[in-house]
């Protein structure tokens, strides 16, 4: 069984409270078999005259006392399942989330969003539900049934019990029937469930778009269309789920006529007591919950395997760049040399980088110029290794970087993106991201070298304010600058900005550039930008197009010239003193 299978670890791990709570409810079933026996033995007393008061007080307070000791025993073995239940819960999401840290771009680019929120929400606890609810509806199915027939077949008539049973192999096929059809409309729904909180990201994130071009009714229809399907397919299961209990009461009920019928011909032939045909009828009610929780596990089953298969393909994608064995220790960053790299995304079918070359030594800065789409930013990803290069040709420290561990060379580098991610907390601690235990004092430095200490003075509660999601409370600006300042609090040997300047005044460019340059003393620094004033100070610049470098040197070399680089510098400095005029 699949789902056995791919949690055995789980299964190993807890495997003695497992079997204390399915030892217990083996015990509760077995001291069930008590009542209706004693009840059959009294009536059979009270037809035959032979019943007395103190029999009677006897078997009333051995009844009261084993109820009292079931509802202890069967009190253990739910907080016992069950709790293993929400702690598999916790585990699978916590392995999720540990997993989804080490995966490359590339992975996200094959999972939505949406399906991976489907995977942590619906699937893991239908994962859940199976190793609690439908462990507990397998004991009750086999143990149950199995001390049910065993008391009927001993104590009332095996005769009784085989005619009462007649219509159970019909049983076991409309289950087998109705399981897969469960299976087969569950994982379309949970599909269709991915989809819609795709959607509904989608919605939420673009909201200012979607307002600033009158879309809201055109989203709306595009959502109710979603989530039509959603409700549509979750119908569908539903329907299949309304079938499995009057399919299994209609088979239940055939057993209860053919029970009562056949055992009163048993009485009046006297070849079973009326008393015993009470108790036959008890017994076989109790088989009603047997079945039906079979009928249960079996739709639980079917949720909890597709669910399991579902979580156990996305856990099965490996990282595209993982750490070499063995791995080569360096004690710092020197020197960076990319020796003819190109490079390529997954899937894509042209280079976007082209034998690209550069050495760049230990607190040099290196500027990266050219058009939009020129392939700036996929040249400073290489050095976070986010894909996999072609060995031998990007190299720190005369080390190829694929020899590099992960951790250590990220470690080392403190990235700023075009897309600034912020998350719904405090500026403080936004900031301090990357080291939680800060001081106050460098807190506050990183912001001064970031120019954002006159922004914080405007903030209503400074600090301490809710940047809101994804810092919707900040303008381009102030989110560039808490993004640099968080950077720069860590103090890497490697910053990498990119085109993290754009929404700033250059008055503000400025003084964030003679900050670095003041205090960056000895350490790297890669600056991607389509404002070139922001890498004239660079010690080295390259200029890219089409994935190429076309022009390379010092700013002064470059303006010598006369190429691209000088006709897009006396453009930008012809606006800005337009601007200024």
């Amino acid at each position: 069984m699949s789902f056995i299978t791919r949690l055995s670890w789980f299964f190993k791990q807890q495997w003695g409270k497992y079997a204390m709570a399915i030892a217990l409810m083996a015990l509760v079933n077995i001291l069930n078999i008590i009542p209706p026996k004693m009840i059959g033995n009294v009536i059979d007393q009270i037809r035959t005259g032979t019943l007395t008061g103190e029999e009677l007080r006897q078997s009333v307070l051995l009844l009261i006392g084993l109820a009292l000791l079931l509802y202890v025993m069967v009190y253990i073995w739910v907080t016992t399942l069950f709790g293993n239940s929400i702690l598999l819960e916790k585990l699978l999401r916590g392995r999720l989330l540990k997993h989804l840290t080490k995966m490359s771009p590339s992975f996200f680019q094959r999972n939505s969003t949406g399906e991976l929120m489907a995977l942590a929400t619906n699937d893991v606890l239908a994962i859940s539900q199976t190793a609690g609810y439908g462990v507990m509806t397998l004991v009750n199915t086999l143990v149950g049934t199995a001390v049910v027939l065993v008391t009927m077949i001993s104590l009332i008539s095996y005769k009784l019990m085989l005619a009462a049973l007649i219509p159970m192999p019909f049983l076991a096929l409309v289950i087998s029937m109705l399981g897969k059809q469960m299976r087969k409309r569950f994982v379309a729904a949970q599909t269709s469930f991915g989809r819609m909180n795709d959607q509904a990201l989608e919605s939420i994130s673009g909201m200012r778009v979607i307002r600033s071009y009158v879309q809201e009714e055109h989203d709306i229809d595009t959502f109710d269309r979603v989530t039509r399907d959603v409700m549509e397919k979750n119908i569908r299961v539903a329907a299949v789920n309304a079938l499995f209990h009057p399919s299994i009461s209609l088979i239940v009920g055939l057993s209860y006529a053919i029970g009562i019928g056949y055992g009163a011909y048993l009485v009046f032939h006297n070849q079973i007591s009326l008393g015993q045909l009470i108790s036959f009828n008890i017994y076989l009610g109790m088989l009603i919950w047997p079945m039906i929780a079979f009928g249960e596990f079996i739709n639980i089953l079917q949720r909890g395997t597709a669910s399991v298969d579902r979580l156990s393909k996305s856990f099965e994608q490996q990282p595209d760049v993982q750490d070499a064995s063995p791995t080569v220790s360096l004690p710092f960053p020197g020197s960076i040399v990319l020796e003819r790299l190109s490079f390529r995304y997954p899937g894509s079918g042209t280079d976007s980088l082209n034998e690209i070359s550069f050495r760049l030594e230990r607190g040099q800065t290196l500027g990266i110029v050219g058009r939009t789409g020129s392939g700036k930013s996929t040249l400073l990803k290489q050095l976070l290794r986010q894909y996999p290069i072609e060995p031998g040709r990007l190299f720190l420290s005369q080390t190829p970087i694929e020899q590099i561990a992960l951790s250590q060379l990220r470690g080392w580098i403190g990235y700023v993106p075009q897309e600034h991610l912020l998350l719904s907390k405090p500026i403080w601690d936004n900031i301090a991201l990357g080291r939680p235990g800060a001081e106050e004092r460098d807190i506050w430095k990183a912001i001064e070298m970031a120019s954002f200490q006159q922004d914080i003075g405007h903030l209503p509660d400074g600090l301490d304010t809710i940047v809101g999601e994804n810092g919707v409370m900040l303008s381009g600006g102030q989110k560039q600058r808490v993004s640099i300042a968080r950077a720069l609090l860590i103090d890497p040997e490697i910053l990498i900005l990119d085109d993290s300047l754009s929404a700033v005044d250059a008055r503000t460019e400025s003084a964030i550039l003679a900050n670095l340059r003041i205090e960056r003393t000895g350490k790297t620094t890669f600056i991607a930008t389509h404002r070139l004033s922001a890498v004239m100070h660079a010690d080295w610049i390259i200029v890219l197009d089409e994935g190429r470098i076309v022009e390379e040197g010092t700013h002064e070399q470059l303006m010598l010239l006369g190429g691209w680089y000088k006709e897009q510098f006396d453009h930008q400095q012809l606006e800005a003193n337009l601007a200024e005029a």
